[in-house]
């Protein structure tokens, strides 16, 4: 399986402002992961949308997959409670 590349969108760094850092790195490598495996076990695709969840915890990273150009797209990051507005 090819490797993707992963792009985070750069209102992502204003998202994760507020994240506590031990979650905030548990995160970023749960986004890393995605650059192997996009649609991990537990990865759920957003009804009316293009875009998938996976959860850590009271947080959620919604994502976009390209697969005819190998790139996972970040757009959002957040508490579950706010990701989705």
């Amino acid at each position: 399986m090819a490797k993707y590349e992963l792009v985070v969108r750069p209102s992502v760094s204003k998202d994760t402002k507020d994240i506590p850092s031990s979650d905030l790195k548990k995160i970023l490598l749960k986004m890393e992961s995605l650059c192997d495996n996009p649609r991990p076990a537990g990865s759920v695709k957003l009804s009316g949308m293009e875009y998938y969840r996976i959860r850590y915890g009271a947080y959620r990273i919604v994502y976009e997959i390209e697969d005819n150009r190998l790139i996972v797209v970040v757009v959002k990051v957040g508490h579950r409670r706010e990701v989705y507005r």
